[in-house]
């Protein structure tokens, strides 16, 4: 009886997925299973292999394996380094793993993220994107306390009045704050907000700096948010989440401590899902900024 490995090979999963739904081995093609073995021996512990090292990997002859590393340079997959003769990984992988992060709906993704985030704060959860001044509601998980604040998906409120709306104002140059305020009267919003666009940029260069935005009683009287960016891989802000709380039932000990800890580890576990890597520095320079066109 062959020795039973620790892990199954990309091939090996496969099969066993297809053995249980029902399906013939018969279509498998292997070479193109070789292939993409490659692939995940060169993303694995060891980026870099020689022919030999990929061929025994496979176990596979070296004419095998250097006929498949050959076609997978070909199309961008591998590279190889004449000075060393080995292999890694070529451009046209992270094109792939780019279009699948790409493909992937904020919605679905923040969902489960929502989810828990409700039942570990006691308070609803929303997710938001910027549509020019307004953030636009995209999901809400609602609190199972009696009394809440009452959005839904689909409501509109001025950005640069409510948490959410702030933090994707943040993600934006000063140029473009003031290219989307240019017209702006700045009257009204509660005696919380600011009432000029100096003020308003002075106010995002903090929350940009702070990568949060903590609100008791600002917008909405009664009404307490904290709200936390979402970043896909490029490092960019393409939407918020927030909690909103009756202001009643909280105070700002518990804001600014447990229940901001707890949207922030929300908002990086939906960023990671969307294929952002959180950088290793404190370094917070201003990333690129993106409009939604909706």
């Amino acid at each position: 009886m062959p020795k039973r490995r620790d892990k199954m090979s990309g091939s090996k999963i496969f099969k066993a997925a297809a053995a249980e739904g029902g399906l013939s081995e018969r279509y498998l093609v292997p070479a193109l299973i070789r292939g993409l073995n490659i692939l995940q021996e060169l993303s694995g512990e060891r980026r870099r292999l020689a022919l030999s090292e990929v061929a025994a990997a496979l176990g596979v002859t070296r004419s095998s394996a250097y006929r498949l590393l050959f076609t997978l340079g070909h199309m961008g997959f591998v590279v190889v380094d004449p000075a060393t003769k080995t292999y890694t990984l070529g451009p046209q992988v992270l094109r792939l793993g780019y279009g699948y992060l790409a493909s992937r709906d904020p919605v679905e993704v923040a969902m489960p993220h929502l989810v828990r985030l409700r039942d570990r704060t006691g308070w609803s959860a929303h997710l938001g994107e910027l549509h020019g001044r307004d953030v636009v509601y995209l999901a809400r998980v609602a609190t199972r306390r009696s009394i809440a604040s009452t959005v839904h998906v689909g409501t509109r409120l001025p950005a640069r009045f409510t948490t959410m709306g702030r933090i994707l104002l943040s993600g934006l140059s000063s140029g473009e704050v003031r290219e989307l305020y240019r017209d702006e009267p700045f009257a009204g919003g509660g005696k919380k907000t600011v009432g000029t666009l100096s003020g308003l940029l002075e106010q995002l260069a903090a929350d940009r700096e702070a990568d949060v935005v903590v609100q008791n009683s600002g917008y909405e009287p009664g009404i307490a948010s904290i709200a936390a960016p979402i970043r896909d891989m490029t490092g960019q802000i393409i939407a918020a989440i927030n909690i909103s709380a009756v202001a009643l039932l909280t105070n700002d000990a518990e804001l600014n401590g447990p229940l901001k800890a707890e949207v922030l580890a929300a908002a990086e576990a939906i960023s990671r899902d969307l294929g952002h890597q959180a950088a290793d520095s404190d370094d917070k320079d201003l990333p690129p900024a993106r409009l939604s066109a909706r």
